[in-house]
This record gives structure tokens, sequence and C-alpha cells, in this order.
């Protein structure tokens, strides 16, 4: 049986609409940074091709060690200004920097990455093999929230996951370090804009 992470660590991919504070523990990434707005950037579109055809390819040679569901799309986002989170509307998408990652299993070495980097680029030479990293990640405190709908709307979501911190004895922690984090866990594209599922992210602080 392949284990689903969605389904195991339920908490980490399912959480309700209401808002909960988590404590996100390591976990190994492949990313890919970029610039741009991801509905006409090409530079988006290559990231997330590079990433899906690299977790791929890592799940197809390495089945003797275990059988998974590759986990959902993720990106962390900050905006090329004074940008700290709120809510508030980015008008400007072109602005949006951004770090694109798929989780991978504990098994995933540099060794076991770089032989599939090698693999995909032998497949695809139009892609940069080289903008992949293989990093792990320690997100820490955390408010989340599932936003459902189109992701222009997610303003009002943020609104109300940014306001659950202060009353909970919490600040947020937004830099240029810890940010705005969303996991995918619809496929936008053979899912309408209004049942969209987005894992919602903030890091946040004791006060």
């Amino acid at each position: 049986m392949s284990i689903d992470y969605k389904k195991t660590e339920a908490h980490l991919y399912q959480p309700k609409t209401t808002p909960c504070v988590i404590d996100v523990e390591k976990m190994v990434f492949i990313t890919v940074d970029g610039k741009g707005d991801p509905n006409t950037s090409a530079e988006y579109a290559a990231a997330v091709e590079l990433l899906y055809g690299l977790s791929y390819t890592i799940k197809m040679a390495n089945k003797s060690i275990l059988e998974y569901v590759v986990p959902p799309l993720e990106g962390l986002w900050s905006v090329d200004d004074d940008f700290k989170g709120g809510g508030v509307p980015i008008t400007d998408k072109g602005k949006f920097i951004w770090t694109m990652m798929i989780r991978q299993p504990d098994f995933v070495t540099a060794d076991i990455f770089e032989t599939a980097k090698a693999a995909l680029a032998k497949k695809k030479l139009e892609l940069d093999i080289s903008k992949a990293k293989l990093e792990t990640i320690t997100e820490g405190l955390c408010v989340q929230v599932m936003h459902i709908g189109s992701y222009d709307d997610e303003p009002a979501t943020i609104t109300t996951l940014d306001m659950f911190a202060t009353p909970n004895g919490y600040l947020l922690d937004i830099n240029d370090i810890r940010r705005h984090h969303e996991i995918y866990i619809s496929d936008p594209r053979k899912t309408a804009a209004e049942k969209l599922k987005t894992v919602i992210r903030h890091p946040i602080r004791k006060a």
C-alpha cells in the first residue's frame, strides 16, 4: 500500500476552515526559486514541471525502498516590496518572489537527488536542472487554515488567519526567511475555482 502523506499526516494537509496553531517539524523538499506572475510566467511553469519531473523520477526509481504518493505542490511567497502579509490583495503579481517545492520522503539523500537530476536531464533537455535544490526545512510554529475557493479570494481568509494570532498569544513572524506558505491540495486544472482547497500557513512566535 502506498503512503499518502495527505492522509497519514492530515494535521499538515487537511486543516479545518477555522485557524489553528501547528508546530511543523523538519522535512525534506525539492525547491526551485523564481520571480513573476504564476499565471503568465514561463519561469514558473518550468519550475513546476521540474519539481514534478524530479519527484516522479525519484518515486519510480526507488519503489523498492518505499511506495508513496507524490505530495502536493507547495509555495513560499513574498513580494518585491515591503509587503508583510495582513490579507492585503496583491495587484501586481509580477512582483511575486516564490519558492515552489514538493516534499520528499526522508530516504531521499543528496545522492538519490543527483541521480534523479541526471536521469531527468537526459529526458527533458529544455529544463534547467541546476535550478532545483534539495533542502531540509524546519518551519516551526505557525498558524494555518484551509482556504476553499479561488486563489484571488485568499485575502479574506488570510485576514481571518492573521487576526487569530494576537488574541491567542502569538505575533506574526513573516520575514525574509519565514514566509507566507501555501499548499495546493486541489489540482486547478481539474477543479472548479470555487472548490479549490489551499492550505495557507503563516509563521508566528509567542508574544
